[in-house]
């Protein structure tokens, strides 16, 4: 029987990062937290400020996934419309969250008060439950398997920490790299063989071309410690009879 594998999607909200204005540092730090609680990230997917645009990324995602992320649009400005989106998305009215509102009153006590701007960050899908932020006092948002994140970077790791330990995954993605001064194209049909040589494991291929010469670097990724050091090992060997000097942890 096939190990069960968890996937979430990702949804990152927001017409700063489509322009180019603001570069997106939430994919990596998202994959890679995901992967220590046993979920890959399976897909992710950019779509602007635009209510049609987000309703249809959550419901397509949320379907297929056992998890759903976004980041962004949940501040306190006018274009912050990602709560509404999801309400929508679920059918759901848009209510201000008790606990939300107690905590941004708590913050702001010594910051000018909660204005009707920063109520704004208490407004939750109806039924949704929160998510503890630390960092800046708005909280992030769960409903059913959505999880509604910041898309400041930081505020959103700090949510992310919040969660940790909380959500069911299968085993964490192990991985060895190895690096050779070779084209991948001269080593295709050996990889290919590796990969089949075992179940679960897949071998990504890395190429660059540094100080004037050709190399890849081979990641070799499953969840079983033996299976992935099998075969890492056999990659070594493969390596090692076509007369290659291989580099392990890459070049």
């Amino acid at each position: 029987m096939s190990e069960r594998i968890w996937t979430a999607a990702l949804v990152v909200i927001g017409d700063e990062i489509l322009s180019g204005r603001t570069q997106d540092k939430n994919v990596a730090q998202f994959a890679t937290w995901l992967n220590v609680q046993g979920i890959r990230l399976a897909e992710v997917r950019v779509v602007p400020d635009v209510q049609d645009a987000i309703v249809e990324a959550v419901n397509v995602l949320r379907a297929r996934n056992d998890y759903l992320f976004t980041t962004g649009g949940i501040g306190p400005t006018h274009d912050d419309i990602t709560v509404d989106a999801i309400a929508a998305a679920l059918g759901v009215q848009v209510i201000v969250h008790p606990a939300a509102r107690a905590a941004l009153e708590r913050h702001y006590q010594t910051r000018g008060g909660l204005t009707d701007a920063r109520l704004r960050m208490a407004r939750v899908p109806e039924g949704a439950e929160l998510i503890v932020n630390r960092v800046s006092g708005a909280p992030g948002i769960k409903h059913g398997n959505i999880f509604i994140l910041a898309g400041v970077p930081h505020i959103a790791a700090g949510m992310l920490d919040a969660l940790t330990g909380t959500l069911e995954g299968g085993k964490p993605v192990l991985s060895r790299t190895i690096g050779a001064w070779v084209a991948e194209s001269e080593i295709a049909d050996m990889l290919g063989i590796t990969e089949r040589a075992f179940d679960g494991v897949a071998i990504g291929s890395y190429p660059f071309f540094r100080d004037g010469r050709t190399g890849a670097n081979f990641v070799v990724r499953a969840t079983d410690p033996d299976i992935l050091n099998a075969c890492a090992d056999m990659l070594l060997a493969g390596l090692g009879d076509k007369g290659l000097e291989a580099f392990e942890g890459g070049i």
